[in-house]
């Protein structure tokens, strides 16, 4: 059940990142690529953090469960980078 149970913890805390990054509305001024990239990077960090403590199992079952999920964070966040990226140049 702990696989299930971290994949459902998972699923939430993807749902979530999702939303945040939906709602985003870029300001004007607008921050530096590079400071929206660090930005990002805090957001993953924070729901890493947070949502690490919502896992079960033996640590390696908690390891695998945070890789996963950093990876599906950062490949949400892909997108959004390369959104800001296209609203920076068309100003």
């Amino acid at each position: 059940m702990t696989l299930q149970d971290n994949k459902e913890v998972i699923s939430k805390g993807v749902k979530e990142f999702n939303n945040l990054l939906d709602q985003q509305v870029f300001s004007d001024p607008p921050i530096p690529e590079e400071a929206m990239v660090t930005v990002v990077d805090d957001w993953v960090n924070f729901y890493i953090n947070y949502y690490k403590k919502h896992l079960t199992g033996e640590q390696q079952e908690q390891d695998k469960a945070l890789k996963e999920f950093r990876q599906e964070l950062i490949t949400l966040s892909a997108p959004f980078l390369e959104k800001y990226r296209t609203y920076l140049k068309s100003l």
